[in-house]
């Protein structure tokens, strides 16, 4: 594939905003350390509104907010829900490097997810990349060798259920509107969150409220960036700068959090970087896509507080008329 300059921009464009969600993130596990996930996201929901409005007002859709095919929005609403608590406990707990190395296994889980939920078929070569994942998986984690805690079971279920929530995007989202696929996730966390704020509230002093408007702006900004991104460029040149975030994230952990990569880490997070490549290379074509192909752009948690890598924020096909 020739790399034209609209390549080199979609490239330099993901790599910007897949550094604003590391800082994100950073910023997450600063707040976690001190605030219940519930708070957290409560307040990011609720800061996140006025920015994802921006967004659907460039959504010219006629319709209305009710699913089309309800069963899987709920099912993908209530992972959303499982995904955002899991990952932000993740963050908040974990060394934020080990975080990313097993957040990074989600396009492995997305493939075999892709094989019951979507019927598709994975060749040997791709069945090979998933497994010496999963084993890289195993190697960051070192089950019988390192304690394994509540954190890294959170790593784990929020890989799993954003992969989940990742697949029915692609299963669904040619007949849901953005709205829909984005706005019931949202509001179920604010939902889900709020319930919880009498058991776990505590008062916030105005800079750390500063940064939950930072980690809204950040999110907002990264999503732009990566919708201009994939405009831009074609999906196997845009997904592989979201393993950028492991060099944020030893840059912010080592800054910040005074967290070292000891080597098991840095040899299993390479193995999950190179299986994540190679199956984008497979499954990416050299087409750049108004929407994108929801395999081969994530490796984040689905937080439904803002839209991620992945969701459909622009105008999908069915929106397109096609």
């Amino acid at each position: 594939m020739v790399f034209h300059k609209t390549n080199l921009n979609g490239a330099l464009m993901s790599l910007a905003a897949f550094g604003l969600y590391a800082t994100h993130d950073a910023v997450v596990k600063f707040l976690g350390a001190q605030y219940s996930p519930f708070q957290v996201i409560f307040f990011s929901v609720l800061l996140g509104f006025p920015f994802v409005t921006l967004m659907l007002l460039r959504d010219k859709t006629d319709g209305n907010l009710r699913p089309r095919q309800p069963m899987w929005v709920w099912i993908r609403t209530i992972a959303a829900i499982v995904n955002v608590v899991s990952g932000f406990y993740a963050f908040s707990v974990l060394p934020l490097a080990q975080a990313y190395a097993v957040f990074f296994a989600m396009p492995l889980m997305i493939t075999l997810m892709a094989i019951p939920l979507l019927g598709e078929k994975v060749g040997i070569r791709r069945g090979l990349a998933v497994v010496v994942g999963l084993i890289g998986v195993i190697v960051v984690l070192r089950p019988g060798q390192v304690p394994l805690g509540l954190g890294q079971l959170a790593a784990l279920v929020a890989a799993t259920t954003g992969a989940l929530v990742s697949v029915i995007v692609r299963k669904i989202g040619r007949d849901e509107r953005s709205a829909v696929l984005m706005l019931y996730p949202m509001m179920a966390n604010f939902v889900a969150s709020g319930a919880m704020m009498p058991f776990v509230y505590r008062p916030m002093p105005l800079e750390h409220f500063g940064l939950l408007v930072l980690m809204s702006f950040l999110g907002f900004v990264a999503a732009m960036l990566v919708i201009q991104a994939y405009r831009a460029a074609p999906a196997v040149v845009v997904a592989p700068m979201q393993y950028s975030q492991i060099i944020w994230a030893v840059l912010y952990g080592w800054l910040f959090f005074s967290e070292t990569v000891d080597l098991m880490t840095a040899i299993g997070t390479a193995i999950i970087i190179a299986s994540g490549v190679y199956i984008v290379l497979r499954e990416g074509g050299g087409k750049v896509e108004t929407t994108h192909p929801v395999s081969l752009s994530r490796a984040r948690p689905e937080t439904g507080v803002m839209p991620r890598v992945g969701t459909p924020f622009g105008k999908g096909p069915r929106d397109q008329g096609e």
